[in-house]
């Protein structure tokens, strides 16, 4: 497999890493989007959002509950923040491994002007 989110939790790739536990791992994006962006993403390789099955629900409101948290952690849970997941290429996916984009740091009024 050549996924690269599932080389930077192997520790094959370098990551900038902000939270990780047996199930999930965190860390920033290398192209952020806005002055925090974090990617939250399951170790367990679910290529997309409509790949998740009724065994991965707690999963998925765990990486919830890790965006919260680090919202939190990075001052940007009061002010305001984004969670995005992106699904297929029409959805603005681009690595095809769940993760869910934690953006904030700034205004992110949509649509922008």
């Amino acid at each position: 497999m050549d996924c690269i989110f599932c080389k930077i939790i192997k520790k094959e790739l370098p990551a900038e890493i902000t939270y990780q536990d047996k199930d999930i791992i965190a860390f920033k994006d290398r192209h952020p989007r806005a002055p925090v962006h974090q990617l939250i993403v399951p170790k367990k390789h679910i290529a997309t959002l409509n790949d998740l099955t009724e065994n991965d629900t707690l999963l998925a409101g765990n990486i919830l509950q890790i965006a919260c948290h680090l919202a939190k952690k990075e001052n940007i849970a009061q002010s305001g923040y984004r969670i995005v997941f992106n699904c297929n290429k029409d959805g603005g996916q681009e690595v095809f491994h769940l993760h869910l984009h934690l953006l904030g740091g700034r205004s992110l009024h949509w649509p922008p002007g």
